[in-house]
């Protein structure tokens, strides 16, 4: 029996790319228990505006560069009025701004959590029910872990009876491939290239921007501009 999971930080309202890996796999085990890296996608993300990309980043403290994600809290009470009054401000006039505006308006003005991890976490539950990913999503803290970097992976695709690993490419950098083979798990890399542009405000086009770009220009079509196509 073939079962893919894939295992990675979570981050803030990310690009499409990111769901197209958890889309591709039959579990997605969200792994914040390693070290927050400071200026990444963990706390922010890009949006497109009138004058061009614009950061929206999430206030956290680090009081330690051995400081987890998952240990990582909010510095700032007021990022979610801000962050919300800037999506709301620059996709307005996206054709489907109004269908999912209200659900991401609730968050941004009901949740309470300070964890960073926690607000990635339910942001990502939220984005993956409206693109109709019905991946089950698992914490690594769910798990036995030790070890080295990829030693701990092993273990998660042991533990969840994985036969392949779907991997990011960064991971090419540090992953040690012969380990995996010794267990019998096949890894597999996800390819971001090939994507398809699709009708976005403010030209000129870009790729790289959050899932939310997506959402409102696009609705309930996105994943027709996706890899992991619905089933």
């Amino acid at each position: 029996m073939t079962k893919r999971v894939a295992i990675l930080q979570s981050n803030y309202i990310p690009w499409k790319g990111y769901f197209d890996i958890i889309g591709a796999v039959d579990e997605f085990i969200i792994y914040d228990e390693v070290q927050y890296s400071k200026n990444d996608w963990r706390n922010r993300n890009k949006i497109k505006t009138s004058n061009g990309l614009q950061w929206i980043t999430i206030p956290v403290y680090q009081n330690s560069l051995h400081q987890k994600i998952s240990d990582t809290i909010v510095s700032d009470k007021k990022w979610k009025n801000k962050h919300w009054n800037s999506i709301q401000t620059n996709y307005a006039k996206a054709p489907s701004f109004k269908i999912y505006a209200s659900q991401f308006e609730e968050f941004y003005k009901t949740d309470e959590s300070h964890w960073l991890s926690e607000i990635n976490t339910t942001l990502l539950r939220k984005i993956c029910g409206l693109l109709g990913i019905k991946t089950k999503i698992t914490n690594s803290t769910d798990y036995q872990l030790h070890g080295n970097p990829t030693e701990k992976l092993i273990l998660l695709c042991k533990q969840t009876d994985a036969s392949h690993y779907l991997s990011g490419p960064a991971a090419k950098n540090y992953l040690e491939e012969p380990l995996f083979a010794q267990e019998n798990i096949k890894i597999e890399w996800m390819e971001y290239g090939g994507y398809q542009e699709y009708p976005q405000l403010f030209p000129p086009f870009v790729h790289g921007v959050s899932i939310i770009d997506l959402l409102f220009n696009i609705g309930s079509y996105s994943r027709a501009y996706m890899k992991s196509k619905e089933s």
